[in-house]
């Protein structure tokens, strides 16, 4: 993902980018992976984190909402001989495809992979010109029925909100004027009205589209909405013991990992003008430091790694308090749904 300047400016833009698994030794010095131990990749891809895990011993259950990452790692499947089992499903989803007993491990790597970026056809590259489409999992409503259908006052706060641009108002509306004469087709139709509306000045580090493209992409996706119910899904999953790791590049995802860790800490809440608030039972203890990001060595080996953090948790024997979305204070966008075909 891109807001942070970082790793995922490069990806937004298109240039690129062959696969290297970020912050990979941090990854499974936090997992542990040893034989015996179920671990449960979230974000499949291409299966550098997979591949990685089962060289340390664990088994791996690797899901991904992308089918053609699952066609793709079905070479993987057949090599480890039923170590790895490969399941098309959303990280939300996680707990229903879980083991009896529980896992040992989750891992997610949030945000698109190099390998949708490449592909001009699934439209999230705005240097790739393709039809403006955004799906990871190649189905529902696409960018370009945001674009083209969305309010104004909704694309302004999906812009903002989700891109932190700074021109969503400007851009949404000449959006308005533009669909109204000629529907939003391809990559190439919103990035050109976009170097129009808001020119690339000499200062700028990134194309004036990155942060739209950016915010369709996370809109679309349900990217916010579904890191945290993967977060849930992940504390509901894991045995005591079992340890959550999850390596973010933007600065909203990272917000809320940051956000449900704090929450499942177990340290009392509330103001110190107000009476105590009684503390719960921490259903997550700390892995390391709160945060690690990448060292400069593989930041400029791999670009993507430059905005990455990981967090991490080891699983406690408390009950889970529930899924209460609150904690993160997403923003209230537009409904997916009313713009679908």
């Amino acid at each position: 993902m891109v807001t942070d300047q970082g790793g995922g400016i490069p990806e937004a833009e298109g240039g690129p980018v062959r696969h290297i698994p970020v912050l990979l030794p941090e990854v499974l010095a936090a997992l542990e992976p040893a034989p015996g131990k179920v671990i449960l990749d979230g974000t499949f891809g291409a299966g550098g984190y997979s591949s990685a895990i089962l060289k340390a011993g664990a088994d791996v259950v690797g899901l991904d909402r992308d089918p053609t990452a699952i066609a793709a790692g079905q070479k993987l499947v057949g090599e480890w001989g039923g170590r790895l089992k490969l399941i098309h499903a959303q990280f939300s989803e996680l707990a229903a495809h879980a083991p009896e007993g529980g896992l040992d491990g989750v891992v997610l790597d949030i945000g698109v992979s190099s390998m949708q970026i490449d592909e001009a056809e699934r439209g999230f590259s705005f240097q790739k010109k393709g039809p403006l489409d955004m799906r990871m999992s190649a189905s529902g409503v696409s960018a370009a029925d945001v674009v083209n259908r969305a309010k104004v006052s909704d694309l302004i706060r999906i812009f903002g909100f989700l891109g932190e641009e700074k021109q969503s108002g400007r851009i949404a509306r000449a959006i308005e004027k533009r669909r109204a004469e000629q529907p939003f087709e391809t990559t190439r139709d919103l990035a050109g009205l976009i170097e129009v509306v808001t020119p690339r000045k000499a200062k700028d580090k990134i194309h004036p589209a990155t942060r739209v493209f950016q915010a369709l992409r996370i809109f679309v996706n349900d990217e916010l909405g579904e890191l945290a119910q993967a977060l849930f899904a992940a504390e509901k999953a894991l045995k005591p013991g079992g340890r959550l790791v999850v390596v973010t590049f933007h600065s909203l995802e990272d917000r809320i990992v940051k956000a449900f860790f704090q929450d499942r800490s177990g340290k009392a809440g509330g103001s110190r003008h107000l009476p105590m608030v009684s503390a719960r039972a921490a259903t997550f203890t700390p892995v390391g430091k709160p945060m690690v990001a990448a060292t400069e060595e593989e930041a400029s080996l791999n670009p993507r790694a430059r905005s990455a953090k990981l967090r991490a948790g080891i699983r406690t024997e408390a009950a889970s308090p529930g899924n209460d979305l609150s904690i993160f204070n997403l923003p209230e966008l537009a409904s997916l749904a009313r713009l679908g075909g």
